[in-house]
């Protein structure tokens, strides 16, 4: 089983909008895949009430009393949202449980200042676990010519991390959610550019591990 961290401390990093659309390219793969929240507001599960039943299942955790929530039999792929302020031995213990993490990052001082500390701490782990696909970091509501772009890569060239792709600023990601879907389950003609955005990430989710 394949499984993902979509994380960053700060509020408003985009998140959910990658755990989401991330779900959404495995379910229409094929996978059988789990969306998950570790925020007691879990936003992932009340979106997933809003998703078609026509279109490819996305589940939710396998909820039994008595009993801790896990993956449903079967899944292939899970990717966990996270809330915001996530640190602390809750962080620690959440990583141990993935294989790879996703950092959503908003290319603005203030976003970068409140990560650094953040992708520290996941180049220590990093380090420990030696694989080069374990952390991908992923420019949101970014325009790649512009200098905020610049300045993003500049910053976290000095961590040694590539920005693995910038995903645009559009109304597309916001209309999709909320109706339960995502930019895959929209039209070419809608969401090919953000289709082509995406490639290198989905690229990277298919790299094993090394």
């Amino acid at each position: 089983m394949q499984s993902f961290l979509i994380a960053n401390p700060k509020g408003g990093a985009g998140k959910s909008t990658l755990a989401t659309n991330l779900a959404g390219w495995f379910a229409r793969s094929g996978q059988r895949v789990m969306l998950g929240d570790i925020d007691r507001q879990q936003s992932a599960r009340e979106w997933l009430k809003l998703r078609p039943p026509s279109l490819p299942t996305i589940a939710s955790w396998d909820i039994q009393e008595d009993a801790p929530a896990h993956p449903p039999k079967g899944t292939t792929h899970v990717v966990l949202d996270t809330p915001a302020g996530l640190h602390g031995k809750k962080l620690a213990h959440v990583l141990k449980l993935v294989q790879r993490v996703i950092v959503p990052l908003q290319p603005s001082l203030f976003d970068i200042l409140a990560t650094r500390a953040f992708l520290d701490l996941l180049l220590e782990e990093k380090a420990v676990r030696r694989h080069e696909t374990f952390i991908a970091v992923v420019g949101m509501r970014v325009d790649a010519r512009t200098r905020a772009a610049q300045e993003l890569e500049r910053f976290l060239d000095t961590l040694g991390l590539p920005v693995l792709t910038n995903l645009r600023d559009t109304q597309n990601y916001v209309q999709a959610a909320a109706h339960g879907l995502t930019i895959f389950d929209l039209s070419a003609s809608r969401a090919e550019k953000d289709w082509q955005q995406w490639q290198p990430l989905l690229d990277w989710t298919a790299k094993p591990l090394s």
